[in-house]
């Protein structure tokens, strides 16, 4: 599955996915991890312009998709935190921006 190339689905009657399919899901995308009912996943940079750089892409790319993580902002890193509110836990929306987000930070 190529989630990178997917696009998300309207909010509206998502539901949070099982335990099997978010396992599933989670073995397409590198160094990330569910905690709780969030997708997560820190990106080091070398400074902060770099930091800001992929921040403000990723901002463009969650603008698109119409689905927006939670950012922890620092100097040389940022925290992706992936969740949808609205279904209370994680759905393929998380998924599909998180790969578009691992695409972002591997400069594809």
């Amino acid at each position: 599955m190529n989630l990178q190339h997917m696009h998300c689905e309207a909010q509206h009657g998502l539901h949070s996915l099982s335990e099997q399919t978010r396992a599933e899901l989670l073995a397409h995308l590198d160094g990330w991890a569910v905690e709780g009912i969030e997708l997560v996943k820190t990106f080091r940079f070398d400074d902060y312009y770099r930091t800001m750089a992929f921040v403000n892409a990723l901002a463009f790319i969650a603008h698109q998709q119409d689905h927006h993580p939670d950012l922890s902002v620092h100097y040389n890193r940022t925290v992706v935190r992936f969740s949808t509110h609205d279904a209370g836990g994680l759905t393929l929306n998380d998924f599909i921006c998180a790969a578009k987000t691992e695409a972002l930070a591997a400069g594809k």
